[in-house]
């Protein structure tokens, strides 16, 4: 990975660039007037761009970038706000003072909305297994301005972690988190926007095994949550209880700890 600046940039944008590089251990390349794609042939290397706004990630071949943006948990935390119903946090069971884990953070809208509703007494954590992406989002989830004071502090509050999901949860004491979720690459891919198809082409793909799932229902304290396509085979293959929503391209399965107290 290399870093490199926006085409207009200046002394303070320069001295950020360069302390990203140090801490991704990454080589600093001056811009100086190139375009992106001169800067690739040259280094022959994915590519992170310091902008004055955002960061933008840039895989090598390619010319659109991935840049984080809460895709929609903007329009989801209106509706909140409005009184209204959200899927996830219905499946969920989630309300203030909960813990989640969001094993598949991509661009964390979940975790937004989930943050959003448990609150400064709950907790969000968001793990990816990429480290250039889980650092774009985690800067991101601090910057982002929404306009809205409430989804600013719930995105800030959100903790990101560079990691394997198994890895992680293997390390977890049981009962560590209300609630496990994970909204994997679906086998039929819905390509709602060009920030999902420029991050499936960074990320990490961890498929769902019956150990990644058995570790995350030892981890859950009242259960676990699985967003998906209405096709997918892994709701019976893991036995989820399946939410179906008929108007809706993806259910949630719901795999419930017996000993749970809601």
């Amino acid at each position: 990975m290399i870093i490199t600046t926006a085409g207009r940039t200046n002394e303070e944008m320069n001295a950020l660039a360069i302390n990203i590089a140090k801490e991704l251990n990454s080589k600093y390349v001056f811009r100086r007037k190139r375009s992106v794609a001169a800067i690739q042939e040259a280094e022959k290397d994915d590519c992170i761009v310091v902008g004055n706004e955002r960061l933008e990630l840039y895989l090598f071949g390619e010319k659109d970038p991935f840049f984080f943006h809460p895709n929609s948990a903007m329009f989801r935390i209106k509706r909140l706000l409005k009184g209204e119903h959200d899927p996830f946090i219905e499946a969920a069971c989630l309300r203030p003072g909960k813990t989640v884990l969001d094993c598949t953070l991509g661009l964390a809208s979940d975790s937004i909305v989930a943050s959003f509703v448990v609150g400064v007494e709950g907790r969000v954590t968001g793990i990816e297994g990429n480290r250039y992406l889980a650092y774009l989002v985690k800067k991101g989830l601090q910057a982002w301005d929404s306009e809205i004071s409430v989804m600013n502090e719930a995105m800030e509050r959100i903790e990101v972690v560079n990691s394997l999901s198994l890895s992680y949860l293997k390390n977890l004491p049981d009962n560590s988190y209300d609630i496990v979720y994970f909204d994997p690459m679906f086998e039929e891919h819905i390509l709602e926007s060009d920030g999902i198809k420029a991050l499936s082409r960074f990320a990490v793909y961890e498929d769902l095994t019956h150990e990644l799932i058995g570790e995350a229902y030892r981890v859950a304290k009242e259960k676990v949550i699985l967003k998906d396509h209405f096709r997918s085979e892994r709701f019976k293959k893991y036995q989820f209880e399946v939410l179906i929503r008929k108007s809706s391209k993806f259910h949630f399965g719901v795999l419930q700890k017996k000993e749970s107290i809601i």
